[in-house]
């Protein structure tokens, strides 16, 4: 036999085959919605993974009410989205308008009304300067167009109206000293925005400290600040203050100029808009070029105190804006080269938000209405100043919040304070609530809005204690690995599915609502699967529920609806709890709750009922004030829930109202059927000879059963007649033979 050759054997020496790569499928990308083309525009930052961000703050001269929270909670979860889901690196900055035409005019405003309270002025004086306040009022009321306005001023008109009568008739009636104060003190409180313009009109002048209009604004910055950590909004990288910035505004306002894009008039400066516009590499108004021109939305950014016929005429277009203004008298000032003056409102931005993020950032944010004219007004400004078309990349607008279908405004009196929501409702259900609408679009607070955010809450907080629950179930190490069934394939299928459709919701335009209805279907599927192995008496694959509530508790704490380090679900114990209160106290509730199942077992067995109601009483009256819920079920363990104290007795007086509502009906069912038998056994107890003679009125003879023959007129009954009251003659028959059988018997 020939022995093969060892060459041979090499030429056929065995290779790997060529590998088939997989083919892939299309990655979701994050698309914006930007207002500087009106549409979705795929998102990519000028620098790598870092994003450059400034955001509009707040012009603190009042309280902080849910139209700012609408936009401020809808950046801080469009900021973690970006940070926590996408995992940019976010610069935030944003700015505190502390000089502003209205905190001015608010500051002088209270000032002079607190003094002119401290001269405790009679009632007749308090009287007659109201009256005279009334006057230019009036007439303002008469020269306001714009529905809202008007209707707000009608409001308050009438206010005062209904106080000015009481103090008037007292007044000539020489009422006593005491109900005289109290009619002039209610007058005071109803007519001291009258009385304050009143006032400012006379003596705002005359308001010369720089302290009176930094005290209003620092107390109300402190307020803001307040309000967004009660709501859960992250504080900014940086924050900038107009009054911390006003030599860096000045220079802005210099190379402006110098650029040749504003000019000086009477010792303000303004921006030549025509000048920026027919330069070819710039372009005025870039977000809403069809209001260029628009009076009234020009004039409403110049500010109140800067719309005088003197202070118009000054500039060379009426599409111009100042940049910077001269101070008048009872206005604060600061040192520059055109004399002493004050920033205007548009360009504090840009100064700002340059010093800090330099020539281009990538997003802007801010509420929709700051459009036109001041992104606008900032966006030239900013781009005269850098020379560049490029200031910002994607600028991105929150809807307005109405309630009742009505814009909330400070200056429409039209507001709720954020503090009043959130005496309402928590933090977590107003930021659902949020999140349950687009960012972008019109939100109406309104008592339904509300309402569904809380459901959803519940729902998802019933799922996340179901799971608790099952993932206390005692276990070996081993044991917490089981056998993938059917079905945990076909759930584990649906959360894969369900965690592509939440990013690719989120990757069009941060679409939180469409996610949140993508997350409420798979803890509906979560459910399904549960009850399902609840009912074959066999125990849930823990580990993919625990991978599925880990997911979602991972999303609500992105949204920023989730505080706390606890791994799954919403944390327990308030705010400030420290300690992890679930790992804390649920050991000692175990023990508890097995212990109370042993003795009702032992008390079923052994018929004692008080124990049986003991053990009712812990469980729906003792527990929930503590914040526990037991839940008994049939054939397996109690299950024990750590819940909110007020969520529980919520739930305890509503199942008492259902119970009690329960009760009534049945009280009602019983009544009525006592009704209907004793109206049943009197109609059996009428005699058939005796049932249509007291029918006077339809039937004038009988025959001698009593059976009736002729009508009230005379006339012989018609046969269809005879025969339709023959049939009720033989059922009473009937009726009254079966009560002559109850009456033998007895009964």
């Amino acid at each position: 036999m020939k022995m093969a050759n060892t060459g041979d054997i090499a030429k056929g020496k065995r290779v790997q085959p060529p590998w088939s790569p997989p083919e892939g499928t299309d990655i979701s990308t994050l698309r914006l919605y930007n207002s500087l083309t009106r549409t979705k525009e795929v998102f990519v930052p000028q620098k790598g993974n870092r994003v450059l961000w400034y955001c509009c703050g707040p012009t603190v001269y009042d309280a902080s009410h849910m139209g700012h929270a609408r936009s401020y909670i809808s950046f801080d979860i469009l900021r973690r989205i970006l940070k926590n889901y996408f995992k940019y690196d976010v610069f935030y900055c944003m700015n505190i308008t502390d000089i502003d035409d209205k905190i001015i005019k608010r500051a002088r405003q209270n000032y002079l009304l607190e003094q002119y309270r401290e001269k405790k002025p009679s009632a007749s004086q308090i009287l007659q300067d109201v009256l005279t306040a009334r006057t230019p009022f009036k007439a303002k009321l008469a020269e306001t167009t714009d529905p809202d306005k008007k209707q707000m001023l009608e409001r308050l008109d009438a206010a005062v109206d209904a106080a000015l009568g009481p103090l008037q008739v007292a007044v000539q009636s020489n009422t006593p000293g005491d109900t005289l104060q109290n009619h002039a003190q209610v007058l005071l409180e109803e007519a001291k925005d009258l009385l304050s313009d009143w006032l400012d009109c006379q003596f705002g002048s005359q308001v010369t400290e720089n302290s009176i209009f930094s005290l209003l604004p620092k107390y109300w910055e402190g307020e803001y600040h307040k309000d967004m950590e009660a709501l859960n909004v992250l504080p900014a990288d940086v924050l900038t203050r107009v009054s911390e910035y006003v030599p860096e505004i000045v220079a802005f306002v210099k190379r402006i100029v110098d650029n040749g894009y504003g000019y000086e008039s009477n010792g303000s400066v303004y921006f030549d808009t025509a000048k920026f516009d027919a330069c070819p590499a710039h372009s005025y108004a870039k977000l809403v070029p069809e209001a260029v021109g628009d009076q009234k939305a020009l004039q409403e950014g110049e500010g109140d105190l800067s719309i005088s016929a003197d202070r118009l005429s000054e500039k060379r277009s009426q599409n111009d804006f100042a940049l910077w203004k001269a101070s008048k008298p009872g206005e604060p000032s600061w040192d520059s080269p055109w004399g002493k003056g004050r920033p205007g409102w548009h360009i504090e931005c840009s100064a700002m938000a340059g010093s800090i993020l330099g020539e281009s950032m990538d997003i802007h944010g801010g509420g929709f209405d700051l459009r036109f004219p001041h992104h606008d007004n900032e966006l030239a400004q900013s781009e005269a100043y850098f020379e560049n078309d490029h200031w910002v990349r994607y600028f991105l607008h929150t809807g307005h919040l109405t309630i009742a279908g009505c814009k909330m405004s400070k200056s429409l009196k039209n507001f709720i304070t954020i503090k009043d929501a959130l005496a309402k409702h928590t933090a977590r259900q107003l930021r659902l609530a949020f999140l349950m609408h687009s960012w972008k679009d019109t939100l109406d607070y309104s008592n339904n809005t509300m309402e569904s955010a809380i459901q959803y809450e519940k729902f998802i907080n019933e799922f996340f204690l179901n799971v608790k629950d099952i993932l206390r179930s005692p276990t070996d190490i081993t044991g917490q690995f089981e056998k993938w069934e059917a079905e945990e394939i076909e759930l584990n299928k649906s959360f894969y599915e369900k965690k592509t459709s939440v990013h690719e919701a989120l990757c069009d335009n941060i679409d939180t609502r469409s996610a949140l209805e993508e997350m409420r279907a798979l803890v509906g599927q979560s459910n399904t699967y549960m009850a399902a192995r609840r009912s074959a008496k066999l125990p849930p694959n823990r580990m993919l529920l625990e991978s599925i509530a880990l997911y979602l508790t991972d999303m609500l704490k992105t949204f920023g609806a989730i505080e706390g380090t606890e791994p799954i679900g919403f944390p327990v114990g308030g705010n400030g709890q420290n300690t992890d209160l679930e790992s804390t106290v649920m050991p000692y509730l175990s023990v508890l709750s097995d212990f109370r199942e042993e003795v009702r077992k032992i008390a079923r067995e052994k018929k004692v009922t008080e124990l049986l109601k003991l053990c009712d009483e812990l469980r729906d009256d003792t527990l929930p004030e503590l914040g526990v819920r037991l839940e008994d079920r049939d054939g397996l363990p109690t299950s024990v829930k750590l819940v909110d104290k007020e969520t529980l007795l919520k739930e305890r007086e509503e199942k008492k109202k259902m119970e009690d509502e329960k009760k009534k009906k049945k009280e009602e069912a019983a009544r009525k059927k006592q009704e209907q038998e004793m109206a049943k056994l009197a109609k059996m107890k009428v005699k058939p000879n005796e049932m249509f003679r007291s029918e006077t009125d339809k039937y004038s003879s009988f025959d001698e059963t009593g059976f009736p023959t002729h009508d009230a007129e005379g006339k012989e009954l018609s046969k269809g007649l005879t025969k339709k009251l023959r049939k009720l003659y033989e059922a009473q028959e009937k009726l009254y033979n079966e009560y002559l059988q109850l009456t033998q018997n007895g009964s």
